[in-house]
């Protein structure tokens, strides 16, 4: 191995263990999910550190927002972390830039280590006290009317269609969720850091050209502000490339539509539009009904639309809620709730 892994904690695998299973890890993002341990990462470096598994007691998202810090506010603009809890309660928070890498890491983990909790321990006291009241307003809820039960069971059907390949609702969600976070951001970022590249370029440019001329001095100095600048904010994928340009995300966001259109063609009266077809959509139209806010599918469709335009950066919501708005609300804002 060129760089070797740095252990966090007690406990260390053997050499020849490691630079196996470094080697085969399943790279997601800046980490590393292998057999026998985790790669975290340091501010700079992916995958510069490793805890073994046995060492594990935690691995959980923690979502920095925008406004309000861990409070739960806000929707967008958020900062995502895989947080690692090990050996005596010891934390290792690993900065990644896209929350659905977050969601990956964490669904591989619970197929290929099922022991290891994937909640804070604070977050497994809410859950506990969130399932009571669940269990509890569900013995209150008023009963459900024939047509009612029959809407909660085509929603359910549709639920197991989408389910059988849940790859097509990621990718209209992963769509629309860069489609909204590419028009929500200034042109004007876009051309200050290609400003500020080029300016980068320059400074390894006259940095590397000072030292083969025996300049010395400050040249060291430019080429390493250059070196900065062009990972800085190739690192934020604030430029425009040939994958991050306006046309690039409309056509992801097209090919996500007839993928999903072909794959519900075989269905007749699908409850929601091909935009919104996506599992969350519709168990949150199930709920509504359930809950005798609606009787109909297309009741239950705009509640959602109604629960949904209600949140915004000044409302507070438990992690679960927060998971699904993310996952579902720029398919809306997108679509401007039509």
């Amino acid at each position: 191995m060129i760089f070797k892994p740095y252990p966090l904690s007690t406990s260390r695998l053997e050499p020849w263990e490691l630079e196996i299973d470094k080697k085969n890890c399943r790279k997601i993002g800046p980490c590393g999910l292998g057999k026998k341990a985790l790669y975290l990462n340091s501010f700079f470096i992916d995958r510069r550190y490793y805890i073994p598994i046995s060492a594990v007691q935690r691995v959980f998202k923690r979502v920095a927002m925008s406004r309000g810090g861990y409070t739960g506010k806000g929707v967008f603009a958020s900062m995502p972390y895989l947080v690692v809890v090990y050996d005596n309660g010891q934390q290792k928070q690993c900065n990644f830039k896209h929350e659905e890498q977050v969601d990956a890491f964490l669904e591989k983990l619970a197929k290929e280590q099922p022991q290891i909790k994937l909640v804070s321990a604070a977050a497994e006291e809410r859950l506990a006290k969130r399932q009571a009241e669940k269990e509890e307003a569900e013995r209150n809820r008023p009963p459900l009317t024939p047509h009612g039960q029959q809407v909660v069971k085509e929603l359910q059907q549709a639920i197991d269609y989408l389910e059988q390949k849940p790859e097509l609702s990621s990718a209209l969600s992963r769509a629309a969720q860069r489609r909204r976070a590419y028009e929500r951001s200034s042109p004007s970022y876009r051309w200050v850091a290609m400003a500020i590249t080029a300016l980068g370029f320059a400074g390894i440019v006259y940095g590397l050209w000072s030292l083969l001329m025996g300049k010395g001095g400050f040249s060291v100095y430019f080429a390493l502000f250059g070196l900065a600048a062009v990972f800085t904010f190739a690192g934020f994928s604030v430029l425009p490339t040939a994958r991050n340009n306006r046309g690039s995300i409309l056509r992801q966001e097209k090919t996500s539509m007839d993928d999903m259109e072909q794959y519900l063609s075989s269905l007749q009266n699908f409850p929601v539009p091909v935009r919104y077809a996506h599992p969350i959509v519709l168990r949150r139209m199930q709920r509504a009904v359930l809950d005798g806010r609606a009787d109909s599918a297309a009741e239950a469709l705009d509640v959602v639309k109604q629960d949904l335009k209600a949140l915004n950066a000044d409302v507070q919501v438990e992690q679960e809620e927060y998971d699904e708005v993310v996952a579902i609300k720029p398919m809306f804002l997108n679509a401007q709730y039509q």
